[in-house]
């Protein structure tokens, strides 16, 4: 007999709805864009409250007929259902949160494909939901496991067969249940960002860049973020739910306390580190602002594109200047006699007067027979050839086409194509005392990717350089939690990043993840300031450049191994 109503659990699974929701919102709220870690906290908290509360349902739920030792045992049901049965509320439940969290995220995918890609609205409402949907399997295998392993659980189950059986005190209880919880989570966050090329937009960890746990950003990155943010409510969550004493509850205010304590100390620590920066220097980053829709129309957007940025990289008075993805949206071979050479000309030597400046330019480069490549171009005196950077991490529909997939772009007008793909550890970009790493679009959202530049400490980048073009978003959230990312990464290699976009978010970020210049989004213009460059190196840039990501996905499947063990030697 089930032990929840059908009333009962169309209120739970649209509880797991609202608390997935509450987590999008925590990203970047619609308002005023910015990211809320404590609301990200209580939604993942709610979660976790949930799946307790079915999995101690189903662990104590007994035979209403049973009345005897021997009645019982032949009313429970057969080997192996429970757990199956236990699996398949949380499976059921996670999925649920992780599609009201991940629709919620990203669906301005939406407006990609049917305002700028043609198609008909509810085949677009259906891709959105079946890539969340898709998506959301990862948090679901992780919740149906943590409800079927749950330690908590099966200590109730052994309290229910034995009054006298002796039990672990509350807080131990709930510190086992919710190192499962966090460690399994982990994995299915880190699942998403890395099997099938991944995409990790919208990962937890990225609304506590502002928040008490953001100095951790430099020794454990934003998955590490995300696993203490999940093991912490999951154990508040689980603790409240059991009975304790008033000191135990001092104990547990107490450890909570030692915690925001320590995140204090590390960023006072962040602080020393930084304290000795390179010189400043003077950028200039570009937004041209031009429609989505026209930009690459060759009588109107193409036109508008060459005129605008030609004319401010002339034009531009700064030591660096950085011109936006495809900011020239068409090949070199493409355009009009005399521009590029213009240009190579007008970086290539100091100007009478003036100091010597470099440019970096997002542009196209190919030719059908060799394939094509997203690039930047960078230009500075002295070269015997320009500086190029091609894009390594392409996104799926838009720069390659996945297999069996080709049908669906057919669906859309939209200039997509195959890419070539980049190197992973292309050289940076060396001006005067910086070596500046380019990303690409999305790029910036795979710190792992980009901690293969810090195999070399000699050559390692002392800032980050994001060209973007992602208006085909619109101008809503989308741009609000790419500026989150950049500022994650800022944080967790101690780098500014510089972002030139098409319309937002044009921003200087330094390398505490603070952003101390920025150009109103959807507008046309030049953002001038200064940035300082870094050359020392963070834990988190130590260690994924040499493993990745491995050491978490190592930690986090001994950790709920070994809560699985724990549960074999002490459960059922």
């Amino acid at each position: 007999m089930s032990a929840f109503s059908p009333r009962a659990w169309a209120l739970s699974g649209g509880l797991a709805v609202l608390a997935g929701l509450t987590q999008a919102v925590a990203l970047a709220d619609p308002l005023g864009g910015q990211p809320h870690w404590w609301l990200q906290m209580l939604g993942l908290g709610a979660l976790a409250a949930l799946l307790a509360r079915v999995a101690l349902r189903l662990a104590v739920q007994a035979p209403r007929q049973a009345t005897n030792r021997m009645t019982a045992r032949m009313a429970q049901p057969p080997a192996g259902a429970r757990p199956a049965v236990r699996f398949g509320a949380g499976f059921a439940l996670g999925w649920l949160f992780a599609l009201g969290w991940l629709t919620g995220t990203f669906w301005w995918l939406f407006i990609s494909m049917h305002t700028y890609g043609g198609l008909a609205a509810p085949l677009a409402v259906l891709a959105v939901l079946a890539l969340a949907g898709f998506l959301a399997l990862y948090y679901a295998v992780a919740a149906g496991l943590f409800v079927a392993c749950m330690p908590l659980a099966h200590e109730k189950e052994r309290e229910k067969e034995d009054e006298n059986a002796p039990g672990a005190p509350p807080r131990i209880k709930a510190l086992r249940a919710a190192l499962l919880f966090a460690a399994l989570w982990t994995l299915a966050e880190l699942a998403r960002g890395t099997l099938l090329t991944g995409f990790p937009w919208g990962a937890g960890g990225y609304a506590h860049v502002d928040g008490p746990f953001a100095p951790l950003a430099r020794w454990v990155g934003v998955y590490g973020i995300g696993f203490v943010a999940a093991w912490l409510m999951a154990f508040i969550a689980l603790y409240a739910m059991q009975k304790h004493d008033g000191e135990e509850a001092t104990q547990v205010a107490l450890l909570v306390l030692g915690l925001v304590s320590w995140t204090w100390w590390l960023n006072q620590e962040s602080q020393t580190a930084t304290a000795n920066p390179l010189p400043p220097m003077q950028v200039a980053l570009l937004q041209g602002n031009i429609p989505q829709d026209e930009k690459f129309v060759p009588g109107t957007g193409v036109i508008d594109a060459l005129r605008w940025y030609g004319q401010e990289l002339r034009e531009a008075r700064a030591t660096l200047v950085i011109a936006p993805e495809t900011a020239i949206p068409v090949l070199p071979q493409q355009l009009p006699d005399g521009y590029w050479q213009g240009l190579l000309r007008r970086y290539g030597a100091a100007r009478e007067g003036q100091s010597a400046q470099a440019a970096l330019i997002g542009v196209p480069l190919g030719n059908a027979s060799e394939g094509y490549t997203n690039s930047v171009m960078g230009l500075a005196p002295g070269q015997s050839a320009a500086y190029r950077y091609d894009k390594h991490h392409l996104v799926p529909f838009g720069e390659f086409i996945p297999p069996l997939f080709k049908w669906f772009v057919q669906l859309m007008n939209i200039p997509l194509g195959d890419f070539n793909r980049g190197a992973l550890a292309q050289p940076s970009f060396a001006w005067q005392a910086q070596r500046l790493a380019p990303n690409i679009c999305y790029e910036d959202l795979f710190g792992e990717e980009l901690a293969a530049r810090f195999g070399d400490p000699a050559a390692a980048p002392t800032a980050f350089v994001n060209l973007s073009n992602i208006g085909w978003f619109g101008d809503g959230v989308a741009i609000d939690q790419h500026l989150a990312i950049s500022r994650m990464r800022a944080r967790e290699f101690e780098r500014p990043m510089l972002r030139a976009t098409n319309t937002g978010a044009t921003a200087i970020i330094n390398a505490h993840g603070q952003v101390t210049h920025m150009q109103p989004r959807t507008t046309r213009g030049v953002l001038t300031g200064e940035f300082e460059g870094h050359t020392h190196l963070t834990p988190y840039a130590v260690w994924t450049a040499r493993w990745r990501l491995w050491p978490l996905w190592a930690a986090c499947a001994a950790l709920a191994l070994l809560c699985a063990s724990w549960r074999k030697r002490h459960g059922r």
